[in-house]
């Protein structure tokens, strides 16, 4: 008897007094009887309490019937397989093919064939197509479907074994060459038992059309039927007569004494088909990505051979990936722009000071130019240049966590991100504006090295030309130059070239 039942009866007894009660339950336990008298499932004896052969007879027939259903079943425990078959159950032949264009080792082959432009036109395109075929009806009836065959595995699985043992010891699993001599047993050695199946039994979907589920349990076992549609059809008329007899449930009141005994059970449901769409669509997507990447670290790293004539470059000291795996590993965030910044830098150290150097010095202290607009342009570009080499430099020592206003911020408050909601939150600003400060430096400074390398190729070709119309002093120059000037010209020019394609590769065309 449940605590409510308990506090029930107890309320009873102080209003009308616990004879009166006990009265009542007998009456209503003797009315249950011969209600239960009149069904024609002779499974229970009240007088004696006794569970008959009939019963241990009628889960026999279920236990054999459903035998090969429930091998089939318990061969595949995981719960994600019948959410995979039921799914790819109800998909067209097209769909299909397109989970097969969408999966890593299609996009990863066609990357090899196909610009990544058009690569990622196609994905998206194969996912619209994909997505598209899913209506409303499709959904309804995958899902519906995984619920069925779920409850239906539930119904197959149960422990019909362990039942049957109560009625007769000598019985063996799986084996249904003869029929066991089943014996009359005390009823309360089973109520448990009949109250976990009738939860089964009272979630199993009755009147629904099995006809897709039984075309799926054979797809399953490769063409073989582990249960026949004439056979499940006869089963589940029988069920239906018991759940609307309540054969069980009034055994179980007259075998506990408990009138009021019903059966409780919860239905639960389980959309399926939206995940699948989502897990579909990320792992594409994150392959497009993966693909995106690493054309881009192939594309960079031949950049910065022709640049540095090697890939490990090292100019920065704390906004690099080390110091952001810590924030990444607290999902806080991270430094976005550590490569393209650090290779800017290193740039501008190596190249802007040394040869870019030697050239403005050459053509924008020495130079006598026709036209001085032209000059300004190109002046006003170099100095922003050292400009921004200095504010990177700043830059990065801000966030050092010794004396940077940024790195002491963010070292302090890291400790207490876990628990700190606000500690975090402040990090992640800090680590936003911070990402913010480093794509305006790479990309202003990557836009006056374009200003300051289209004033060097206009002078490449002034040289060149019999009567220069930029530059009047050529011929005085070349006195001062160390490396020819036609040759350091176009030098710069390549390098500049090359690091802006490396810059905008790394951080987008908006650079």
């Amino acid at each position: 008897m449940s605590n409510e039942e308990s506090i029930f009866h107890k309320l009873l007894d102080s209003l009308i007094g616990g004879k009166d009660v006990d009265a009542a339950k007998k009456k209503q336990l003797k009315n249950i009887a011969k209600i239960l008298s009149k069904t024609h499932f002779k499974f229970y004896k009240p007088s004696s309490d006794q569970a008959l052969p009939l019963m241990g007879k009628f889960f026999f027939d279920l236990y054999k019937a459903l035998s090969s259903s429930q091998v089939l079943f318990n061969s595949q425990p995981n719960p994600n397989y019948y959410k995979d078959v039921c799914i790819n159950f109800g998909l067209s032949e097209n769909q299909k093919a397109l989970i097969e264009e969408l999966s890593e080792e299609a996009i990863v082959d066609n990357s090899k064939k196909m610009q990544f432009s058009q690569l990622r036109e196609k994905v998206k395109a194969d996912i619209s197509s994909f997505t598209g075929e899913f209506d409303q009806n499709k959904i309804q009836m995958i899902d519906g479907l995984y619920q069925k065959v779920l409850l239906l595995k539930s119904f197959c699985t149960f422990d019909y074994y362990f039942i049957l043992k109560k009625f007769d010891s000598t019985i063996r699993e799986n084996e249904f060459s003869k029929t066991p001599k089943f014996n009359p047993i005390d009823a309360s050695y089973i109520t448990e038992d009949l109250k976990d199946f009738l939860i089964v039994l009272y979630s199993l979907p009755i009147g629904e059309d099995w006809s897709s589920v039984l075309q799926l349990l054979k797809a399953m076992r490769g063409g073989n039927e582990p249960i026949k549609a004439s056979q499940l059809t006869k089963i589940l008329a029988r069920l239906n007569q018991i759940r609307n007899s309540r054969v069980f449930e009034m055994i179980i009141q007259l075998s506990t004494k408990n009138p009021l005994y019903e059966v409780k059970y919860e239905e639960k449901r389980e959309v399926i088909v939206e995940a699948f769409i989502e897990k579909i669509k990320n792992e594409a997507q994150t392959t497009l990505k993966k693909v995106e990447n690493a054309q881009k670290n192939s594309k960079a790293d031949g950049l910065l051979n022709q640049i540095f004539g090697t890939t490990d470059i090292s100019a920065l000291q704390h906004y690099t990936e080390e110091q952001s795996a810590y924030f990444l590993k607290k999902n806080l965030g991270g430094f976005e722009y550590t490569k393209p910044l650090n290779y800017l830098k290193a740039f501008l150290l190596e190249y802007v000071k040394r040869d870019v150097r030697q050239y403005a010095d050459l053509v924008l202290v020495r130079g006598k130019w026709a036209t001085s607009p032209l000059t300004a342009e190109m002046s006003d570009a170099y100095n922003a240049i050292l400009e921004y080499s200095e504010k990177i430099t700043l830059f990065d020592k801000a966030l050092s966590e010794e004396s940077g206003e940024y790195g002491k911020k963010l070292k302090t408050l890291l400790p207490r991100a876990d628990r700190d909601k606000e500690a975090a939150n402040i990090i992640r600003t800090t680590l936003r504006d911070n990402n913010a400060i480093a794509r305006e430096y790479i990309v202003g400074a990557t836009r006056q090295l374009i200003l300051f390398a289209k004033t060097t190729k206009l002078l490449i070709e002034d040289y060149q030309k019999q009567r220069p119309e930029l530059m009047t002093n050529w011929k005085e120059l070349e006195r001062f130059a160390e490396t020819p000037i036609k040759e350091l010209g176009v030098n710069v020019y390549k390098k500049i070239y090359l690091v802006v394609q490396l810059m905008q590769g790394l951080v987008g065309n908006g650079s």
